[in-house]
């Protein structure tokens, strides 16, 4: 039987229990344009994003259903979804036979063109369009040339960055954790893909990519403002799109360091990928602003959070390890040592499944497709939004013990096979990202920069006490002290 015929639907598990009764997708979009403005304010102000899902999914007895996502009216032509919400289901995104990424990375809407020079970057793409292989193939190229950089050039900016927070504690008794970590992270990812240091920007690069990143995002996200300033905040960020005028001169500046900077690496993907070099500069700088600087401002505060809050127990023990398996290769940091960590991977893993830098999968389903959650399968349609939470589906009790708790040893030993219900990299973590996939192609050197972040931490302290806030993208973190190694 063929599985692309309407009337046989494609079946986007073949390891699904076969028997599980086809049900109808339950849930509604409410009544046109309004429908989505009420679904948006319980989404951002009445209940937030996880009480959102949380009720619909008692409501339906179903992590399956239908719903709106933001922004809705003006910005989004169809707000319409089908949401997957448990760990079986999610995987349908990343099946980029069964579903479309065009234009997805945002959701319901794509930001204008003009935000990043005219060109649809690589990103936007799905597997299937021509420019997206060429493209890729041209990063993950890069990212192999740099290998040898990775940890040196890793090791310098997280030196700086220790010492600022030292500083900063003698100085006022505590140190804000997430502007220098910003500022270091900025410095080494243009310095890695540029392969030169940035000069031009000095310290400007994170502002300038947040004002640049701001019109684009404002849809997706809330300021946390009182509930009597809901109705103005929602006007100002959800209802009409910003143009990329706002932001022309910011990002120009960003593109004129890139382009300067980074001559080699745009020589090779015009003569070795024949990639024009302002398509490619355009890509490169999304890359390296938009994915792995954007990704590392998130996920770095969130790693230091859970770290942090976990307590000297687990301190003891990564300290142990890490000091361990150094003694051992000579006092060197390197590849091979870095993988005989087995507690530093598995904390790693745990903070990129409790909360994932980036929590939203969309894709278009391509044909007839069935999908299953634990316990039913349903039809989703040629054409409909599907919409994943990650943070549910890694969180998935079924799946997971324990799965609101932070575990640092959760992946070691057995527990090594949960890691392919791991998804932060927009596919399994036992999976390795290709041109045929939309897996991130810096999932490696993620990896590899929160492990050295925590090598090198526990290699210069023995433990660390830390308060956390809440902010629009994240967490905001401040240490209140660091004990320096014994």
């Amino acid at each position: 039987m063929s599985s692309s015929s309407s009337s046989n639907p494609s079946d986007s598990s073949s390891s699904a229990p076969p028997k599980l009764p086809l049900k109808p997708i339950p849930g509604d979009y409410g009544l046109p344009f309004f429908g989505p403005i009420k679904d948006r304010y319980n989404y951002f102000y009445n209940q937030g994003k996880d009480e959102f899902f949380k009720t619909r999914i008692q409501k339906y007895n179903s992590t399956v259903f239908r719903t709106n996502m933001p922004p809705g009216s003006f910005i989004a032509s169809n707000p319409k979804v089908i949401a997957v919400l448990d760990a079986v289901s999610f995987p349908v995104l990343f099946d980029t036979s069964k579903v479309e990424k065009r234009n997805v990375l945002d959701g319901t809407y794509m930001p204008s063109t003009s935000f990043t020079g005219g060109h649809r970057v690589c990103a936007y793409l799905d597997p299937s369009e021509p420019n997206h292989a060429s493209l890729k193939r041209f990063f993950l190229s890069l990212l192999a040339s740099r290998h040898h950089e990775f940890i040196p050039l890793f090791q310098n900016h997280l030196s700086d960055l220790f010492l600022n927070l030292e500083t900063e504690i003698s100085k006022n008794g505590k140190a804000d954790f997430n502007t220098p970590s910003d500022d270091m992270s900025f410095k080494f990812v243009f310095s890695l893909f540029c392969g030169s240091e940035n000069t031009s920007l000095g310290s400007k690069g994170p502002n300038l990519v947040a004002v640049w990143l701001a019109p684009q995002l404002a849809p997706q996200i809330t300021l946390g403002s009182p509930k009597l300033l809901s109705f103005a905040e929602d006007l100002l960020l959800h209802t009409f799109s910003y143009p990329a005028f706002l932001v022309k001169s910011t990002y120009k500046k960003l593109y004129d360091a890139f382009y300067e900077s980074s001559a080699s690496v745009l020589d090779e993907a015009e003569n070795s990928f024949g990639i024009p070099r302002d398509e490619a500069c355009h890509n490169l700088l999304f890359l390296a602003c938009f994915n792995a600087f954007g990704g590392m401002k998130l996920l770095f505060p969130a790693l230091i959070k859970w770290v942090g809050s976990a307590g000297e127990d687990l301190h003891r023990q990564l300290r142990n390890e890490i000091r361990a398996v150094v003694k051992e290769n000579d006092g060197n940091v390197t590849f091979s040592a870095l993988d005989k960590m087995t507690l530093t991977k598995s904390v790693v893993y745990e903070a990129l499944r409790i909360e994932p830098p980036v929590p939203f999968q969309y894709g278009k389903a391509k044909e007839d497709i069935v999908v299953h959650s634990h316990d039913a399968a349903f039809e989703i349609k040629k054409g409909e939004m599907i919409f994943g939470y990650q943070p549910f589906a890694t969180k998935d009790p079924k799946i997971f013990e324990n799965p609101e708790e932070f575990v640092g040893q959760r992946f070691v030993g057995e527990g090594e096979k949960l890691l392919k219900y791991v998804y932060w990299s927009n596919g399994r973590e036992t999976d390795d990202p290709t041109v045929e996939n939309k897996q991130c192609a810096g999932k490696d050197l993620v990896l590899l920069v929160s492990r050295l972040m925590l090598v090198e931490f526990f290699l210069r302290y023995d433990t660390c006490t830390i308060d956390v806030t809440t902010v629009s993208l994240g967490a905001s973190v401040t240490f209140k002290t660091l004990t320096k190694a014994s």
